[in-house]
């Protein structure tokens, strides 16, 4: 209705006389039924009605301006009472907006457009019942509506940590919008606060205790010259502090001829309501906008700023569902203080990635602007400032790029449409996409297309004028329509539709799009079948789609799914609470979950939740390349795992079931258009994870489908060296990868882990089907190629195989060994810190399953692990008398075992006698001809590739065993490779080296005189020696046998070999150690030299001679050394 017909029908109502409004219909040029209608509503209540409208279309200044004569004619024809004044007062008390929130819903809006008005506020929840609190009682007592502006005051009431506080609260507003607010409380917060959301319920539900008056400007023109002044005068001294000097400054400038003010006609009223060319939008404070999205981020990663930040991305959407003018100007706001995040040119500079959290904010961000973009009925000057603005961004260096850290070079896909022929490619020739330039390019779109029209306008479907043989049908075989364009870009159609509150025409687009894509599922499965055999000799395929949709940054199969999920709880009225597309107008209604009426959309027996599933097993089924970057990649396994985690939510019935069927046989049989054809591209996105879900769902339904989708999708091309790249020679409508691309995958070790979890599933369901556990480890073999996971996949299989309610699955407990020696063999040759555990693992799991097992791996040990491992862990093990009680072995099976194991040993020995020798000699030690070569092995290796700690270990195992000639043998092989410097007499070979003089003093004065000459070769430390001297003049040799067995015997003499020769080298040792520490001692060492030379003296006074050589030694040291005067000093005190 226009706004002369309200004016005119308002009149009607307030009771004008007939030929008026005879008058008023003739100049609005109404029709003879409306004006029937006028004459026979004469209801008050239809006055309100008509009033309210007014306000809702029409500015006070359209009122007073465009229909002058309407009011001139009132004002003439009509009594004095009866003049503008009264139109005022019918229609002023319909300018304040008239709804308020429903009790049980306290975060929805409060007013009929706002989002702003209530919100949750950390813990603090301002919500109705606040409200409710403040709004009880004489809290408002004093309250004035002079024409478009309200104000009054609020009264916070006291608690116990706050006395009663006072709230001066003004409000102005404009058909049915609040336009601005003031309150005295001080509180700084984008939302409105309390005292003035109080004020404006006050005024809802007490309507006639607010005490109207006019504009005060029509109040002012009532007034003569002498009420002029006393008003000005009375206005001046009550408020003589804050408006003085504003009054003497107009007055000047008043009585100024040539003033500013005097040159325009008329003073502002800000009480007169808005003028023609205001904006008509609630109010907004964009400064407050701007300091809580710029403190958010000031904050960083913290989980509670980004926590806030999404709540205000989730309120722009609430705007934009609405129809809230504020949804794009707030998203402005926020955009603009992301862009001036210091952290986004320090993250440049620095060259690294911006936080995984912050990064979804971005994403969030972009993918709004697309929204607002795509708002079907956004005016075209709008949409030229949202582009131009979009480029600013999107031109500053630091703005972020759509995948994250790398550029995507892919083509301008977005205006690839049967419409964007005349498409801007400005952005398409940018070297990276940023989050900005899809919503550039999404601001070329329109929707004036003819058959999109259709689609969202139409309920019901009979045109069966199609050509289904054709690409690009606009109807499929039973008359339905398709949608041809960029998926991606549709889905964000969807997007924008449902955004913007109209749920009604985003359902049927998206219905629309997913039939195409099932006929594009058709027709692909069937170009596969005609060029199968071509392909698969080849052995090569490439990929189908550079831009994989899930995980794609606008998220198309999560809105296509969320918009069918939703059809599938909502009433089918509630759609009408949205106004229809082609009218733009109504009131939000909440909503009911049941289902709605399948019939108007679809076809008999389908419904939305079948849609919605076969959409996401449609998506996630796509054969896509893996995306560069590590966000990218990220973002593929999680978009992943949350559309799977919502079918997870899905309970499945026969009608799904059948869903999951179909398509999983399409996928087997699509070749390259499926992730799990049978030949995929080497970079294509793995299928693991989507696998398992579907192995799981189909499992109790069709087994044989369930393993030969889960097998399938068992490969993981990139780590397979010898896969061929992409085929250039490519079919018709697959696109090719350049075959010199080989990127990063960032997200290896996670699809290596799902790869992993997928195994480990069918081994889990093929427990005791010995056909599919064989099937399952060969897929395990041939397609993991990381060792931990084989391994965990082992001990998952070993666990499962041995629960403790039941008897072991042999069957199981062999694959699980399988799997353990397929690790050994890996992990053979590299290094592993987890390969001792793997090891012990290995034998525990080949002891469960029995002696041939283990008999097995110890013949096979070459294979499977080194020498140290086979003797120290595996057959010590095999050995043990905990083994031997585990499986309950007789002689025969322990006999055997134990031939095994010393066989095992020698071999090792022999092939590595540095690590093996002592373990060899162990186990064999109570088989004496196994002992006696292993012994034999070591005197081979000793004097070539043993070291001397090795041979005292063995020499010391051998005194222990029994063997003392055996291990007098080995000490002085251990002592050929010794050699000890006159300053190492902390050598950890001190104590072997003592220990084989004692062994050889204990055996005879043959076997000491046979070592000491190597002693004396070996060791140069006088302080060694010195021990070893001492140790061999205190008893005689033989003395004390290794038995306890005393011999007869005299004391060696220190003048006769070979304690003389013993005796020279530690005095020599003494001398030269004595030259090399005085060429650097340094002062603090002195007393330290002092008893060195006292340990010496005891040494030398050993010998007939020694008080003479000492005495002459001291001479020397006194004589050579004169200039360390201090040194010398401290020597002659002791020395003389």
């Amino acid at each position: 209705m226009s706004g002369r017909s309200l004016i005119a029908t308002f009149c009607l109502y307030s009771n004008y006389s007939d030929s008026l409004l005879g008058w008023c219909l003739l100049k609005s040029s109404l029709t003879s039924q409306f004006t029937y209608m006028g004459f026979q509503l004469k209801d008050p209540r239809g006055c309100h009605l008509c009033s309210w409208c007014i306000h809702l279309q029409i500015t006070v200044d359209d009122f007073q301006h465009l229909f002058s004569q309407v009011l001139d004619t009132f004002v003439c024809s009509g009594p004095p009472s009866c003049g503008v004044h009264k139109i005022f007062f019918k229609w002023i008390p319909c300018s304040h907006t008239g709804e308020e929130p429903s009790a049980e819903t306290p975060n929805c809006c409060l007013f009929s457009n706002s989002s702003f008005l209530i919100s949750c506020k950390g813990s603090q929840l301002l919500g109705f019942m606040t409200f409710q609190l403040l709004t009880i009682g004489p809290i408002i007592p004093a309250s004035k509506q002079p024409g478009f502006h309200l104000s009054g005051t609020v009264t916070d009431r006291a608690t116990q940590s706050e006395p009663e506080t006072l709230c001066n609260v003004a409000i102005s507003f404009d058909r049915c919008k609040i336009t601005s607010v003031t309150c005295s409380c001080g509180n700084k917060d984008i939302f409105y606060c309390a005292h003035v959301v109080a004020l404006s319920l006050y005024r809802i539900r007490k309507p006639d205790q607010v005490k109207l008056h006019l504009p005060i400007s029509e109040t002012l023109f009532q007034m003569n010259r002498d009420q002029l002044q006393k008003f000005v005068q009375y206005l001046i001294t009550v408020h003589h502090t804050e408006v003085l000097p504003t009054a003497q400054k107009l007055a000047d400038e008043i009585l100024s001829q040539n003033s500013e003010i005097n040159q325009v006609h008329g003073a502002p009223d800000p009480t007169a309501g808005a003028s023609i060319d205001d904006e008509n939008c609630w109010h907004l404070d964009e400064e407050q906008v701007q300091e809580q999205v710029k403190l958010f981020l000031s904050q960083g990663g913290y989980h509670g700023s980004g926590k806030q930040l999404n709540l205000l991305f989730a309120k722009v959407r609430e705007m934009l569902k609405m129809r809230d003018s504020n949804g794009a100007r707030m998203l402005t706001l926020i955009t603009e203080q992301f862009m001036a995040d210091p952290r986004l040119s320090l993250w440049t500079q620095q060259g690294t990635a911006m936080t995984d959290k912050y990064r979804q904010l971005w994403d969030e961000l972009g993918a709004l602007w697309m929204c607002i973009v795509l708002n079907p009925h956004c005016k075209l000057e709008q949409k030229v400032s949202w582009l131009k603005q979009l480029k600013k961004w999107n031109s500053v260096d630091v703005c972020p790029w759509e995948d994250g850290n790398h550029g995507n070079e892919l083509p301008n896909l977005t205006n690839a449409l049967p419409q964007g022929a005349n498409a801007n490619q400005d952005s398409s020739n940018r070297p990276h996409r940023t989050v900005f330039t899809r919503a550039i390019e999404a601001c070329d779109l329109h929707w004036q297309d003819s058959h999109l029209q259709h689609i969202i306008s139409s309920d019901l479907y009979t045109n069966y004028c199609y050509h289904d043989n054709t690409e690009n049908s606009l109807y499929d075989s039973q008359g339905w329509p398709l949608w041809h364009e960029h998926v991606p870009t549709a889905c964000a159609r969807v997007d924008a539709l449902r955004s913007h509150g109209y749920p009604r025409e985003a359902l049927r687009l998206a219905i629309a799009i997913v039939n195409t894509l099932r006929r594009q599922q058709q027709k692909q499965l069937e170009m596969f079948q005609a060029q199968k055999k071509e392909l698969l000799h080849k052995g090569v395929t490439s990929i189908t789609n550079l831009e994989g949709w899930v995980g794609h940054p606008l998220d198309p199969i999560g809105t296509l799914f969320s918009s069918l999920i939703e059809a599938c709880r909502v009433d089918d009225e509630s759609f009408h609470g949205f106004s229809d597309f082609t009218e733009n107008m109504g009131q939000c209604k909440s909503l009911e979950y049941q289902q709605l009426p399948a019939h108007k959309f679809l076809e008999e027996g389908e419904s939305y939740l079948i849609l919605a599933v076969e959409v996401a097993l449609i998506g996630l089924g796509q054969q896509r390349i893996m995306p560069d970057g590590l966000y990218a990649q990220e973002k593929v396994c999680r978009n992943e795992e949350q559309l799977i985690s919502k079918l997870q939510e899905i309970e499945l019935d026969d009608t799904l079931v059948k869903i999951f069927r179909k398509q999983a046989v399409f996928l087997l049989e699509a070749g390259p258009y499926s992730g799990l054809g049978e030949i995929i591209h080497r970079e294509s996105v793995p299928m693991h994870t989507f696998a398992k879900y579907l192995f799981t769902s189909l499992l109790p339904h069709d087994t044989e489908l369930a393993y030969k989708t889960a097998l399938r999708a068992m490969r993981l091309r990139v780590l397979e060296s010898t896969t061929p790249l992409g085929d250039m020679s490519h079919p018709h409508h697959i696109v090719s990868v350049a075959p010199n691309r080989y990127p990063r995958w960032f997200t290896l070790s996670h699809i290596e882990s799902q790869q992993c979890e997928l195994a480990s599933t069918m081994l889990t369901a093929a427990k005791g089907d010995v056909q599919r556990l064989e099937t399952v480890l060969k897929s395990i073999q041939k397609n993991i190629h990381s060792s931990s996971h084989i391994f965990k996949l082992a001990q998952d299989a070993f666990k499962i195989a041995t629960l403790m309610d039941s008897l072991p699955d042999i069957t199981l407990l062999k694959v699980s060994l399988e799997l353990g020696l397929q690790v050994m063999r890996m992990t053979l040759s590299t290094l592993n810190w987890r390969r001792r555990e793997m090891v012990r693992w290995l034998v525990t799991c080949a002891t469960e399953i029995g002696v041939y097992a283990l008999d097995s791996i110890m013949q096979n040990w070459f294979t499977l692990f080194t020498p140290t491992e086979a003797t120290s862990i595996v057959a010590t093990t095999v050995m043990s008398n905990s083994t031997v009680v585990r499986l309950h072995l007789d002689c025969h099976q322990q006999e055997k075992l134990a031939s095994s194991a010393r066989t095992l040993a020698l071999q090792c020995a022999m092939k590595d006698p540095q690590n093996c020798a002592l373990s060899a000699l162990t186990l064999c030690e109570k088989d004496h001809i196994t002992f006696e070569t292993a012994y034999q092995i070591v005197l081979d290796a000793a004097t070539t590739s043993m070291s001397y700690s090795q041979l005292f270990t063995i020499a010391r195992y051998m005194e222990h065993r029994g063997y003392p000639m055996r291990a007098y043998k080995l000490a002085t092989l251990a002592m050929t490779h010794l050699n000890l410097s006159y300053n190492q007499d902390t050598h950890p070979a001190i104590n072997d080296v003592l220990w084989a003089c004692v062994l050889s003093h204990s055996l005879g004065k043959n076997e000491l005189t046979a070592i000491i000459p190597l002693v004396v070769k070996s060791v140069k430390c006088a302080t060694v020696l010195s021990d070893i001297l001492r140790r061999c003049t205190l008893t005689t040799p033989g003395m004390v046998g290794l038995h306890g067995r005393r011999n007869s015997g005299k004391l060696m003499s220190l003048d006769k070999a070979p304690l003389r020769q013993l005796l020279d080298a530690t005095i020599g040792a003494y001398i030269n150690t004595t030259h090399s520490r005085l060429t650097h001692i340094s002062p603090r060492h002195y007393s330290e030299f002092i008893e060195f030379l006292s340990k010496a003296r005891e040494t030398f006074l050993m010998a007939h001679d020694g008080h003479m050589q000492f005495t002459q030694f001291i001479d020397n040291l006194k004589q050579i050394y004169k200039g360390k005067k201090k040194l010398m000093m401290l020597v002659r005190e002791r020395f003389g």
